[in-house]
Parts: structure tokens; C-alpha cells; sequence
């Protein structure tokens, strides 16, 4: 799993909590802006809902801090990134309320598997009527 961070205050404090559970995190730049924290794939379910739940908190704090600050809540988008069929990868822009709507009711892993799966159907068609075995 992924997580991308604007403050490196906010991503210090995911990675010590992260730390303080005991699950390893890389640090890289993000492409656009910011940077990701990666962590380690054997999470159990206990620790995964854990980091999702700091997550959002400090995600909801990050969206505080670029609403207080002059010219950053510009352009309101969201990016998801994918896997490519060819094992490339690649950012799926949501516009703003599209967004804000699924983070309302979704997890960041069931947006990231919702639009995985819509895009793994692009790169593998199936045609036909949908509900042929």
C-alpha cells in the first residue's frame, strides 16, 4: 500500500506510527508533487485498518491546511494509481467531486480496488452481454 502526503509533518507522524506498530515504510518523492510512503505487503487486517484510520485523520488535517493556505485548493483532483495489464503503472485523475463523494463513502484500498477493476476492464475487454460464464 501507498500513501501520498503534502506535509512532511503529517507523513512524520504516519511514519512513526507506523513505526510504533512495528511495519516497515520507504519514503519516495511523488512525480507531481509531495511524497509517498510505501509499506510492506504482510499487514494483517488489524494493523491495515489501524494505518487506514490515522490516514484519513491526517488526511482530513492536510485538507484543513490547504484550504487555509492562499491559491492551493485550486484545482481539486485525486489520483489513484493502477497497474497496468503490460505491468506498467499509472495515476486515473478523479475530478474533485467525483472524489469527494467516493472518499465519502468508500476506504482509500475499495477506491484503489474499484478503479483497478474499471481499469483491468479497459485493458482486457470482455465483450458480449455481461452475465456470460
Amino acid at each position: 500500500m501507498e500513501y501520498t502526503f503534502f506535509s512532511n509533518a503529517l507523513r512524520a507522524r504516519f511514519i512513526s506510527h507506523a513505526s510504533e506498530m512495528g511495519v516497515a515504510t520507504q519514503v519516495r518523492d511523488d512525480a507531481m508533487e509531495g511524497s509517498v510512503v510505501a509499506l510492506s505487503d504482510d499487514l494483517d487486517d488489524e494493523q491495515m485498518d489501524n494505518l487506514e484510520q490515522v490516514y484519513d485523520t491526517l488526511m482530513d488535517e492536510q485538507m484543513l491546511l490547504a484550504e487555509s493556505e492562499d491559491g492551493w485548493v485550486t484545482h481539486k483532483v485525486m489520483g489513484v494509481n493502477i497497474s497496468r495489464a503490460d505491468g506498467r503503472t499509472q495515476a486515473i485523475r478523479l475530478q474533485g467531486e467525483v472524489a469527494r463523494r467516493l472518499v465519502e463513502h468508500f476506504t482509500p484500498v475499495e477506491i484503489h480496488e474499484l478503479v483497478q477493476e474499471i481499469a483491468q476492464n479497459i485493458d482486457q475487454p470482455v465483450f458480449g452481454p455481461i452475465c456470460k460464464k
